[in-house]
């Protein structure tokens, strides 16, 4: 009993020059599909170029951390006691940036441990998903800031209420003894829509006596650090 514990211990893979290049060109190649796709996918702010490379690095790492490790028990655990006290204090700015770190993990895994037909057909799956639903992304909401004197209160409520169309919703009234500010949350496409009319909302406002400014600010369910 004790022999067979420490066989199992010792068990170890050898591999040949051939079959690690064959590990790490597979790797690689399913990396670069992973690259191809978080570049089609995200648009906007949310891209990282830096983040996009380091998916490419990361499944290579992985891959050559599972060839080392093999089926090498003692070694493996060894590996994970080493990696524990890694601490990783990067904020994820996109939910969706988890799905690639794991996709590039696990295709690292499938690749060094040999199994490549798992590693390539899982990838195109996840890579046919992230095609067609990738791009979907949050309806961004727009906020109007506007701050101007107590005398001009009524203009602007009219204004707003009337370009909008019951459409600009009315979050926040702050007002002091000589100036009040609102926030309206407008939907995009209702502020899109009447930003194509003769005047801006931005013009009108500005044509009534005491405003101090108005602001349009973007507002998004995204959560960054």
């Amino acid at each position: 009993m004790r022999e067979t514990i420490y066989q199992l211990f010792e068990q170890s893979t050898h591999l040949s020059v051939s079959e690690i290049m064959i590990n790490f060109l597979v790797a690689t190649v399913l990396a670069l599909a992973i690259y191809i796709s978080y570049w089609y996918t995200h648009v906007g702010t949310a891209y990282s170029r830096k983040f996009n490379v380091s998916l490419i690095t990361l499944t290579v790492l992985t891959a050559t951390v599972m060839t080392v490790i093999g089926n090498n028990i003692a070694l493996s655990l060894g590996m994970v006691g080493a990696l524990s006290i890694v601490r990783f204090r990067t904020a994820i700015k996109d939910s969706r940036d988890t799905t690639y770190i794991f996709w590039a993990i696990i295709v690292g895994i499938g690749c060094g441990s040999g199994d490549y037909l798992v590693a390539a057909i899982g990838s195109i799956v996840v890579f046919v998903i992230l095609l067609f639903l990738g791009r979907v992304t949050n309806n961004q909401r727009l906020l109007l800031i506007i701050k101007a004197r107590r005398s001009a209160e009524m203009d602007i409520e009219a204004t707003v209420f009337k370009r909008f169309d019951k459409q600009a919703f009315l979050r926040v009234k702050n007002t002091t003894n000589e100036s009040i500010e609102w926030i309206y949350e407008l939907s995009r496409n209702g502020y899109e829509k009447a930003e194509k009319k003769q005047n801006s909302i931005i013009d009108l406002l500005y044509q009534s006596d005491g405003v101090d400014y108005v602001n349009v600010v973007t507002q998004s369910d995204e959560i960054s650090g």
